[in-house]
């Protein structure tokens, strides 16, 4: 009998706990505007910390919180490239130094890929007996 009880009553779906005597946590509803000047407001928890700019659910689109102070614009790093990084390691001068020999060990063979390296092989003719 009881098995016949739970039957079609959307078990995963539904939820049969009762909400009398569950006190809800504090909330706050935070307004926010876009850049087109429409708004939305999201529900917050009282305690939670309250960001300057949040996402519109529907657009996508970042918006600010109204009445909110300006959020403190972050410190941007100028873009070292890898020849700022280089020089922070060796003076020109060293660079050029090592681009020298480095160029003269290519041409002499002593490194790089083997397809580069020409080197003349005597070719024998083989007698036809």
């Amino acid at each position: 009998m009881a098995e016949r009880a739970l039957r079609g009553a959307r078990l995963g779906a539904q939820s049969f706990e009762d909400e009398r005597g569950v006190e809800m946590a504090p909330r706050q509803e935070i307004e926010y505007v876009l850049p087109d000047g429409r708004t939305f407001t999201v529900t917050m928890s009282v305690e939670a910390e309250v960001p300057a700019e949040w996402e519109d659910p529907k657009t996508g689109q970042m918006g600010r919180r109204v009445g909110g102070a300006e959020p403190e614009p972050k410190e941007e790093k100028p873009v070292r490239t890898h020849w700022d990084m280089l020089l922070e390691r060796r003076s020109e001068e060293e660079l050029e130094e090592i681009l020298t020999e480095r160029l003269e060990m290519l041409r002499n063979g002593e490194i790089g890929p083997p397809h580069l390296h020409r080197k003349t092989k005597s070719r024998k003719k083989s007698v036809n007996a």
